[in-house]
């Protein structure tokens, strides 16, 4: 969207019917009504908005909360795809990838990754039995020339202009040299670059709205479960105020993720499409392990046949990730097994620097959309997505379609394909692609230091090009809505989180959907993330919040409370009730 508009969201009425609740109730029909707030059903959103389609989109939690929300922070081509024989997704991957980096680089940028690698020759005769038969034998770690042949090829993927450079080899002396911290049992490096999206939650707001930039033609809403399909329409339900009413269309799009089947159950239409799998992380606050990634990516194959990675972010180092079988009808959490483990291949990678679980300030889980794969291994479930067709019988003329799979740097070609699908049903013509269309804070931006400069110093007159420079990397070029709406007055930093202002806090909770204190903690800013969440902050941020939504002092005390439980619950972070000096 462009930098110089923005949706409002004003306060919502003392009744709890939000603005966005009632335009639909006011006019509750659509050509689309997409279901499910995640990266893909929001691409999908945008594309199928700036066709001019009407189109509706309904998530039950908060925009991106889901699977979405619960990622490795990357935008990665999928080097083991290769493996898998998945050259079709590799491609699109890859160009996907350095798409994003042009569209999208105020989240999206290279990332040097370095792999360590303990052996020669390791894995080079079961990769073929992989590759033909998908089948994983014993797990083993990935030798030095079965790297090199797989980078070889992907690099031949990656050619694009140079958008990243090609991979290189180190022997051990060298690998040490760079990374002296490294396990010096290793043999070789490999560095690659793929690239980082360090903010998914911003970077997923933003193309919503982009979409509901397009006019009056894009409604989307939060907090809103569709519980039922019949003759009138989605049946959906306001999670805030309880009440409920139909939207009806021709075409109604599930994509809810790993929720996938959960939500088609719900609608009347059992199916058995999804076979998603469990994988978290944790954030750590170790400046040691910090110093010895240098900067990069650490990225390799454990001896039990997982992908893992050690990533600097933020100031912290996020560790992850499993590949665990999970049950959709239960939560996903980062369990102490897990913990265990992530301490473990810390220790096999950098055996001298000292990680306590003391350090761990925010733990996340999500549930991959993959598609059911019976007795394939979870390692070797193909990355790519599908769509599928039903007929509403109730409501002649109504088609669902469900998406099964998909990934995050895939989700503007997704998102493409599945809007084509959709103007097929609807009859109605693509008038443009996104290819290439800048997201939201990405349009305009300074991607060379002089340009930068020029930009800071044109919008730093009223808050200081310091925090001009803060804003443009924290929004991209939407920092000049948030500029021009606190530079009449000066800013007041939190008290307990000073890089962020109370004014800038406000501003997202009137123009970004926020309905709860725990959307600003987790989707809105990186205060949860980085371990910055205290009990003084808690209650600060309710009051700003409280101040712009009209909350009595019971609801900011409830809100504190129910934030404090998400934490807790979801993301292992302790919240004392009482401040402690």
């Amino acid at each position: 969207m462009s930098p110089t508009t923005s949706p409002t969201n004003p306060a919502t009425p003392a009744d709890g019917t939000r603005p966005e609740i009632a335009a639909l109730r006011a006019r509750p029909t659509a050509e689309v009504v997409i279901i499910g707030g995640g990266i893909n059903g929001l691409a999908t959103f945008r594309d199928l908005a700036l066709q001019g389609v009407d189109v509706v989109l309904v998530e039950r939690d908060d925009f991106v909360a889901g699977a979405s929300a619960a990622s490795s922070h990357m935008i990665h081509g999928g080097i083991r795809y290769l493996e898998n024989g998945e050259f079709r997704l590799v491609r699109e991957s890859v160009q996907e990838r350095n798409g994003l980096l042009r569209i999208a680089p105020h989240y999206v940028r290279p990332l040097q990754t370095t792999v360590p690698i303990f052996s020669t020759f390791s894995g080079i005769l079961s990769a073929p039995l992989r590759f033909l038969t998908h089948r994983q034998g014993k797990p083993s770690e990935r030798g030095a020339a079965l790297i090199k042949a797989g980078l070889t090829i992907y690099d031949a993927f990656s050619r694009d202009g140079g958008a990243v450079p090609r991979h290189r080899f180190l022997g051990r002396t060298r690998s040490l040299q760079e990374l002296p911290a490294l396990n010096a049992d290793v043999r070789f490096t490999a560095t690659y670059y793929d690239a980082s999206m360090h903010d998914p939650e911003r970077l997923a707001l933003d193309v919503l709205f982009d979409g509901l930039a397009a006019g009056p033609n894009a409604r989307a809403a939060n907090r809103l479960e569709a519980i039922g399909l019949g003759a009138r329409g989605v049946r959906v339900r306001d999670a805030v105020t309880g009440g409920e009413f139909d939207l009806a269309a021709e075409a109604v799009v599930n994509t809810s993720g790993p929720w996938t089947d959960l939500t088609n159950a719900q609608l009347g239409r059992p199916t058995r499409y999804m076979g998603g799998t469990k994988g978290s992380h944790i954030v750590l606050d170790n400046d040691e392990l910090l110093e010895a990634t240098g900067g990069r990516e650490i990225f390799f194959e454990h001896s039990d046949g997982r992908i893992v990675l050690i990533y600097p972010l933020k100031g912290r180092v996020m560790v992850g990730t499993t590949d665990l079988e999970h049950d959709m009808r239960e939560p996903a959490v980062c369990t102490e097994e897990e913990v265990d483990y992530f301490l473990d291949l810390i220790a096999h990678v950098f055996p001298d620097v000292r990680v306590e679980r003391s350090q761990i300030v925010f733990r996340f889980s999500g549930v991959r959309p993959l598609p059911r794969h019976d007795d394939t291994q979870p390692g070797f479930v193909s990355r790519d997505y599908r769509i599928e067709r039903s007929e509403v019988a109730e409501r002649p003329g109504t088609t669902l379609l469900s998406l099964v799979g998909g990934k995050w740097t895939t989700f503007r070609a997704l998102a493409e394909h599945l809007s084509d699908e959709v103007l097929g049903l609807i009859g109605r013509d693509r008038i443009r692609s996104t290819k290439g269309l800048p997201i939201g804070g990405g349009a305009g931006y300074p991607t060379t230091d002089s340009a930068r400069l020029v930009w800071i110093v044109g919008h730093g007159d009223g808050v200081g090009r310091d925090r001009a420079e803060v804003l443009l990397e924290r929004y991209g070029t939407r920092a000049e809505l948030i500029i021009r709406a606190v530079e009449e007055a000066a800013e007041t930093p939190l008290a307990d989180a000073p890089g962020y202002s109370r004014e800038e806090i406000a501003w997202l909770v009137a123009n970004e959907r926020v309905v709860h204190l725990v959307d600003v903690l987790l989707r809105r800013t990186s205060l949860a993330f980085t371990g910055a969440v205290t009990a003084p902050l808690l209650d600060e941020l309710a009051e700003v919040v409280g101040d712009v939504l009209g909350w009595d002092a019971a609801t900011r005390r409830e809100e504190v409370g129910l934030a404090r439980t998400a934490l807790a619950e979801r993301h292992g972070v302790e919240v004392a009730e009482i401040a402690t000096p």
